[in-house]
């Protein structure tokens, strides 16, 4: 039997502690990175992305941290421009002027989910401006039950989401230019830690959490043969089964 590599959990592997014979690169990873730094630290080192085990690069790691940045600094300049957007609204704005602005706000929260950096002010801003923007259309739909219903209910699922956007992961599949490939799903999420593959699990139906799953039970068999550990994302799989038999 060959040399067996235990198959590090999420927080283990970030840690870049390596395990018998296989000594993992150590890398200064952010503490607060993007979206494309998080999926280099997914990869970094672990089996589940690729056997032998690939890692990230120090120049591939500085340019991703550098897009990130950029990327943040590019969203405060939209951020400015929307918040004066919505306080130069015109009192008699039409609805359709008002709801596509709402849509633009909902899409900046998107984004700030998932940039670098500390953004939590700039969120209760787009929150607070939302709430104010919905207060505005609840008041003008007056008595009409039916626009009344329609509103509640735009309101439970934008809660749902703006909830499972604080997942990183969530930000990271959802985005318009995710850096998860279609093949690199299942290793993000068997690679996860429990709390964020329970909110990406929310993001699917039982179709393609079947398919998931299939492709989790092939991917560590794959690995097993190798004589790799699975046991934590053998977890992580018996998760996903669960919420699929749920």
């Amino acid at each position: 039997m060959g040399t067996r590599i235990i198959l590090p959990s999420t927080r283990s592997l970030h840690a870049n502690k390596g395990t018998g014979d296989h000594q993992v690169m150590q890398l200064p990873f952010s503490d607060k990175p993007g979206r494309r730094e998080r999926h280099l630290r997914r990869r970094h080192s672990s089996p589940l992305f690729a056997w032998p085990p690939i890692e990230v690069q120090p120049q591939t790691l500085r340019a991703a941290q550098k897009a990130d940045q950029e990327e943040s600094h590019a969203f405060r300049d939209t951020f400015r421009a929307q918040v004066q957007k919505a306080v130069d609204l015109p009192p008699n704005a039409g609805s359709d002027a008002v709801l596509a602005l709402k849509e633009e706000l909902e899409k900046l929260y998107e984004q700030a989910c998932g940039l670098s950096g500390e953004q939590e002010q700039e969120k209760q801003a787009l929150r607070k401006l939302i709430g104010l923007i919905m207060r505005a259309v609840r008041t003008a739909a007056g008595e009409d039950p039916l626009a009344h219903q329609e509103l509640e209910e735009g309101e439970r699922a934008r809660t749902i989401h703006f909830r499972l956007l604080e997942h990183s992961l969530v930000a990271d599949i959802l985005h318009p230019e995710s850096p998860i490939a279609e093949d690199e799903l299942v290793p993000a999420l068997l690679g996860a830690e429990e709390k964020e593959l329970t909110a990406a699990l929310e993001l699917f139906d039982a179709d393609q959490l079947a398919l998931l799953l299939a492709k989790g039970v092939e991917l560590l068999g794959g690995l097993e043969r190798m004589h790799v550990d699975t046991a934590i994302a053998r977890q992580r799989l018996a998760l996903l089964q669960q919420v699929l038999s749920g």
